[in-house]
């Protein structure tokens, strides 16, 4: 996620735990924050809200981590992948390390602290973003192979677009149009906002995850790729991050209010 006040990109190397930054060099640094690193965001205050393996973490403006506790108990489910919505609250979605069917849930992380489960029965929560307007949450199941769309209550479901492959990570678009990382597709797809697939950007590796827009003027279409499955001395730039010129702007980010 590109953020003016980290000074640019940061992004996560989920399975190391740890959180990594951009700076304006090129240099790259991380910090180690759990066993998992699964997703972050700004929080309006700043710092950030990052998704550890079982719940939230806090990380203060003065760099401080704040534990908030588990959200399940157990070994076998981490969490995966969020986003903020127009409240500023923060979504984050779990899987099973087995990938079992069902296995998972989509939480909801409030200003106030506390944690809803607004959607149970998942197997791989991944992406999740909102309309400009934010009428309209896009949303990830990876093996539905489809981008749902919700109400801004979780209420009313509807198919937004029928994805060829593995739908993973997604961001949307100054226009509207919804951009997801296929995992085993080695591309990031774009739908436009009537769910009809009108763009393409081709990765020289397979396993893509998500994506994101930064710059200055937000028109830099930064995509996180990963080596997960992959043998030693096989595609030898995978879990690289890339850049690309997707002919669009983004929007900027929503943040935690909490």
């Amino acid at each position: 996620m590109w953020s003016a006040r980290w000074g640019g990109l940061r992004w996560v190397d989920m399975l190391a735990g740890d959180v990594l930054q951009l700076a304006g060099d090129g240099k790259v640094s991380r910090r180690h924050v759990g066993t998992v690193a699964a997703a972050l965001r700004p929080r309006s205050g700043g710092g950030a809200v990052i998704a550890v393996e079982r719940g939230f973490v806090l990380e203060e403006p003065d760099g401080t981590l704040t534990p908030l506790g588990e959200v399940w108990g157990g070994d076998d489910v981490r969490m995966n992948d969020g986003g903020c919505d127009p409240h500023g609250r923060f979504y984050c979605g779990s899987m099973a390390y087995d990938q079992r069917p069902g296995g998972a849930a989509l939480y909801r992380l409030d200003p106030d602290r506390s944690v809803t489960t607004v959607l149970e029965g998942v197997t791989i929560s991944n992406g999740i973003d909102w309309s400009p307007d934010g009428t309209t949450a896009y949303y990830v199941d990876t093996p539905t192979r489809e981008i749902a769309a919700f109400d801004a209550d979780f209420r009313e479901r509807w198919s937004f677009a029928a994805v060829a492959g593995h739908p993973d990570g997604l961001t949307v678009d100054a226009e509207g149009g919804v951009w997801v990382a296929i995992y085993d597709g080695g591309c990031v797809r774009r739908y436009d906002r009537d769910g009809k697939l009108d763009a393409e950007v081709a990765l020289p590796v397979p396993h893509v995850t998500a994506c994101t827009f930064g710059g200055e003027a937000l028109d830099r279409l930064f995509i996180t790729t990963t080596r997960e499955g992959l043998g030693d001395g096989e595609h030898p730039s995978a879990g690289s991050l890339f850049v690309a010129d997707a002919g669009v702007r983004g929007l900027p980010v929503r943040e935690f209010d909490g």
